[in-house]
């Protein structure tokens, strides 16, 4: 193992090896990246892929612009096929506060160019049928969403990293972050001390207990999201968008030749990543109340995974006042794969530069939330 680094990056997910990549793209040094288990066996693994532009916020639709750049062009670059669906987003509003909400996002997305509509209760109910519409006032829709594979952009991360020259090493876990007159010299693991002037924090949904070893207070909880998916299930014979019913904050899409449900997001933070059956009940029954026709429909198998939920449902990024050389990449809320890009990027350009250059991320700092400048949303977040 090396005993000596420009930068050590702690966790194995996409977010790590997005960093690590950019690093080595950009002739960085000598970057190392730990991983206590497998690479992405954490919340990427877990997570659906969904990549979308739809968001009530400034910053997050700059990342998301961002971040489709390389997904568009993905293999290009990385010689993988991400598996880019382009299925579009939908987002049904079913009260009237929602509905005012969404077109006042639509404004903001529109001045950034996102190719985004509003469609009324008629036009959806003509292109979906199959959706119940009692209670369905209308919906946002862009085509240029969609999902990807996490294991195929994950594994374009790694090749490109390692062909960078990063040095990664799985089963190795940081047991304690060595810091000096508030300055970060090093990680020790089980089997080395790795001295670096800079650290990153990519620890997901474990991201404050990585701040702990440095003596720092994170403040990123881990909550549990279940999804289920069907038996193969004959809908319509035409693609159809993932489908978001906001009110309840349930999801559906297309997974192979079944469906994919969303379940229940915790309230209480844990490490638990079990599926259990009342969330299987849950998901069925707003499936059933959505789409009618999935009474017929058979869960075949579940999986749950962490979401890295911060204060105010956006990333924590960049450097801490009170500790030079510690850099935070955490807190996406359930965003994290399909902003992955993006991140690695300003990240990247951070440790080099000093200076996120692509985008600003100054509202993102970790003391926002002393200065009380938390970035609030119309309404509570959606997850995917």
């Amino acid at each position: 193992m090396e005993q000596v680094a420009d930068v050590v990056i702690i966790g194995g997910g996409v977010i790590g090896l997005s960093i690590a990549y950019h690093l080595g793209q950009r002739k960085a040094g000598r970057i190392v990246l730990l991983e206590k288990g497998q690479l992405g066996e954490g919340s990427t693994s877990r997570c659906v892929g969904g990549i979308r532009s739809q968001f009530s916020t400034e910053i997050n639709i700059r990342f998301s612009l961002e971040s489709m750049k390389t997904f568009e062009r993905f293999e290009e670059e990385f010689g993988i096929n991400p598996e880019f669906r382009k299925i579009g987003y939908l987002f049904l509003a079913t009260t009237t506060s929602e509905m005012e909400v969404f077109k006042e996002n639509i404004k903001l997305q529109k001045g950034f160019h996102v190719p985004v509509e509003w469609m009324d209760a008629d036009a959806i109910r003509k292109q979906w049928p199959y959706l119940k519409m009692d209670d369905i006032l209308g919906g946002t829709f862009c085509a240029r969403d969609g999902y990807a594979g996490p294991s195929e952009v994950l594994s374009g991360f790694v090749g490109g990293a390692k062909r960078a020259g990063v040095k990664i090493y799985e089963g190795t876990e940081a047991k304690e972050i060595l810091v000096d007159q508030g300055r970060v010299m090093g990680v020790r693991t089980s089997e080395a001390e790795i001295s670096s002037p800079v650290v990153v924090n990519a620890g997901g949904p474990y991201a404050s207990l990585i701040g702990e070893m440095a003596g720092l207070r994170v403040p990123v909880k881990p909550l549990r999201r279940q999804v289920f998916v069907t038996a193969p299930f004959h809908l319509t014979n035409r693609i159809f968008p993932l489908t978001i019913d906001f009110h309840r904050g349930w999801y559906f899409r297309q997974e192979v030749d079944g469906l994919l449900l969303s379940g229940p997001l915790d309230k209480e933070p844990s490490f638990n990543t079990s599926s259990d059956y009342e969330a299987m009940v849950e998901a069925s029954e707003n499936a059933i109340y959505r789409v009618p026709a999935l009474e017929k429909a058979r869960i075949a198998r579940g999986w749950a995974g962490l979401y890295e939920i911060s204060p105010d449902n956006h990333a924590i990024l960049g450097k801490v006042p009170c500790l030079e050389g510690f850099i935070l990449a955490n807190g996406f809320s359930g965003h994290g794969f399909q902003h992955s890009p993006a991140v690695g990027k300003v990240i990247s350009e951070l440790i080099i530069e000093g200076k996120a250059t692509t985008i600003d991320i100054s509202s993102l700092s970790i003391d926002r939330f002393e200065r009380g400048n938390l970035i609030l949303e119309p309404m509570t977040a959606f997850k995917e």
